[in-house]
């Protein structure tokens, strides 16, 4: 009997002693997990990691009620769903705070934790601070400048805000153009890519890395084309006189085509001091269609230069060039936050050449469907009534 009950003791005694040393091995192994994880939840914010530390307690205290722990944060996640996607929009008057889900595993047991991530609003562009978008128009264009001429008279067929000066982004690079092809240099030298080609304003990237090299014919290509920002910047930089002899012969260009409401900073158009109003562009834009080289290379679909290292594939960043019911002879693209969406264009509409000006368009695609709202009412005979006008400085010269 006493031996009986001294074999249940040893038992007994090994049993604990096993469930001890367990134990004791579970704690080490979340100690081991337990340190990255620590350093994991210092990066959340405050509410995230208390959430966090509730959540082991009640694990601890009670493992049959974590389940039940987890619904609240199920309640969290699709609220903060509901209004991250209430404020995506571009005109969301305060930053999105969305949460982004981070799962991991321990103890063969899933957790998830939510990070905090802010993202900024586009800023309004100078048109939209100013109000040129309250200006109605017949059309209901989403530009906030729009300025539409027969090429042969110049006589104005749409007009909303064409006196406003506004940013102008990369429309600068046609002027860019004419500048390049004014000063008679060499188009098969050769131009490399520095440093100094870099945009440190806006920070923009470039598939034109540091030491690529093409000619001034590829150079001028791209620019017009792809709206290369390296390739205009390098441009300017090879000029007999270096860039400011460059920037210089643009003003000097603008001058002489009447353009009064306008200014050149760089060649590149990244500069939100580069600034013009849409009748001073209808000018340039005339004046750039007279080069055959600037007509070719901006209406081109695709283009694929060599660089020395790499051949890289350029397309076109205006899609209706692509459209084979567009008979478009001049075009070029542009945007930077301070200016929105731009678009100039020589276009041949009902037999009759037309230069169109849509600025400060909002929404990525939106430049291109209003040319189309205004080929449209071109098309249905709109232009042979009443220009329509709506302009902000309507006390300005009338059309």
């Amino acid at each position: 009997m006493k031996s009986d009950k001294l074999l249940s003791f040893k038992l007994m005694h090994g049993a604990m002693a096993s469930t001890v040393l367990s134990v004791a091995v579970s704690l080490a192994i979340s100690a081991t997990i337990a340190a990255p994880m620590s350093a994991f939840a210092a990066t959340q914010d405050a509410p995230a990691a208390k959430t966090t530390k509730a959540k082991k307690a009640a694990k601890k205290v009670a493992p049959a009620s974590a389940p039940a722990a987890t619904a609240p944060a199920k309640v969290s996640q699709k609220s903060a769903k509901a209004s991250g996607a209430a404020a995506s929009g571009e005109d969301a008057a305060r930053p999105v705070v969305k949460r982004k889900r981070v799962t991991y595993t321990m103890n063969g047991h899933h957790h998830t934790a939510m990070r905090r991530v802010t993202f900024e609003p586009r800023q309004p562009s100078v048109g939209q601070a100013f109000g040129l978008h309250e200006s109605p128009d017949a059309l209901a264009l989403r530009s906030g400048v729009a300025y539409v001429v027969d090429q042969n008279t110049l006589e104005p067929l749409f007009d909303k805000n064409s006196h406003a000066v506004v940013p102008i982004a990369s429309i600068s690079k046609l002027m860019t153009a004419m500048v390049v092809l004014d000063s008679k240099e060499p188009l098969t030298d050769s131009i490399e890519v520095s440093d100094e080609d870099r945009d440190y304003e806006k920070n923009t990237g470039s598939r034109l890395s540091v030491g690529s090299v093409l000619t001034r014919e590829d150079m001028l290509h791209i620019a017009l084309m792809a709206s290369e920002n390296r390739a205009a910047a390098a441009l300017s930089r090879f000029y007999p006189g270096g860039r400011p002899a460059f920037i210089a012969a643009m003003n000097a260009k603008a001058k002489q085509l009447g353009m009064t409401d306008t200014h050149f900073e760089n060649s590149t158009g990244l500069s939100s001091q580069n600034v013009s109003s849409a009748r001073d562009l209808v000018k340039m834009a005339n004046a750039a269609y007279q080069y055959p080289m600037i007509r070719k290379f901006s209406t081109d679909h695709s283009y694929d230069v060599y660089t020395g290292k790499r051949t890289i594939a350029y397309n076109s960043t205006n899609a209706l060039v692509r459209n084979p019911s567009w008979d478009i002879g001049l075009q070029k693209t542009g945007f930077i936050n301070e200016a929105g969406e731009c678009l100039v264009m020589q276009a041949t509409i009902r037999n009759r050449p037309v230069i169109m000006v849509l600025l400060d368009s909002s929404g990525k695609y939106s430049r291109f469907a209003d040319a189309s709202r205004v080929r449209a009412w071109l098309d249905a005979g709109g232009a042979d009534q009443q220009p329509r006008i709506t302009s902000a400085d309507a006390g300005g010269p009338g059309t």
